[in-house]
């Protein structure tokens, strides 16, 4: 059984960082693009950013760049996303997610696996 745990999420101040982590077990997804989504209360789940499966192809969404940073570690079977200038409109329950395929992408219909959750607050 395939499972995808986040962990780092928490509460920061406006300004703060988080380095948030998804890590799988089960199965191996160091030949999967792997992305992580967000959702804020009332609102549409919304992509953040995405990494390909040899991390050397990786985008985000324009409200996070150059604030937030995606990477890999396949020996580790986790994915990491650096969250840095923390804002408000931040705050939301962050998902990590396994694509089918190698090629990073920001459709929610590509991302096969997902997993619960960690949320994030980030106070003003």
């Amino acid at each position: 059984q395939v499972h995808i745990i986040e962990s780092g999420g928490g509460l920061v101040q406006a300004g703060g960082s988080l380095r948030l982590s998804c890590t799988a077990s089960g199965r191996t997804f160091s030949r999967n693009a792997m992305g992580w989504f967000r959702q804020a209360p009332g609102k549409e789940r919304e992509f953040v950013a995405a990494i390909s499966w040899t991390g050397a192809n990786t985008y985000g969404a324009d409200s996070v760049k150059g604030r937030f940073t995606i990477s890999r570690d396949n020996a580790k079977n986790t994915v990491y996303l650096q969250m840095n200038s923390l804002k408000p409109e931040d705050t939301a329950v962050y998902y990590c997610a396994a694509a089918r395929t190698v090629v990073p992408s920001s459709r929610r219909s590509e991302y096969d696996y997902w997993g619960q959750g960690t949320q994030v607050t980030v106070s003003s």
